[in-house]
């Protein structure tokens, strides 16, 4: 058995209001958990690292040992997290270390997939600095 998850970061504006989103199924599709976060100002490489980071804490915290076939339209952070390419930037240096770590010794396979693909996780991370930006808004007022 196997457990995908599907993730996502984004920003509006890069660096700007950013958020992480993340939708984890079983192999046949059916929603496990779904989960998001506000970042405050980040940039796109974080918010997509963070929630990398968030769908490995959580399996952690669960105690879950299947299989993880973890999802997203990152081509950036897909490639770091197989080697395929390089790590250079400070950001990635600080997360897939991390994000390694949280994992040792589960059996992963990162998969990037089109976003069309990853609808439930962009839409995800964007309800969460979405949220931020009408409270901003709302609370500016008073």
């Amino acid at each position: 058995m196997a457990i995908v998850a599907y993730i996502d970061g984004g920003a509006r504006g890069n660096p700007g209001p950013a958020g992480y989103g993340v939708r984890v199924e079983n192999e046949h599709g059916t929603l496990i958990n779904e989960f998001s976060g506000f970042l405050g100002s980040a940039t796109n490489n974080v918010a997509e690292y963070e929630g990398l980071l968030a769908a490995a804490q959580w399996l952690q915290d669960e105690g879950i040992e299947e299989k993880l076939v973890a999802k997203g339209d990152s081509q950036l952070v897909i490639k770091q997290m197989t080697g395929v390419r390089k790590i250079n930037s400070a950001t990635s240096k600080k997360y897939v270390p991390q994000i390694k770590k949280l994992l040792e010794g589960k059996d992963v396979t990162f998969s990037w997939v089109p976003r069309e693909e990853n609808e439930e996780a962009d839409h995800l991370s964007r309800m969460a600095y979405e949220k931020y930006q009408k409270d901003k808004r709302r609370y500016s007022r008073s």
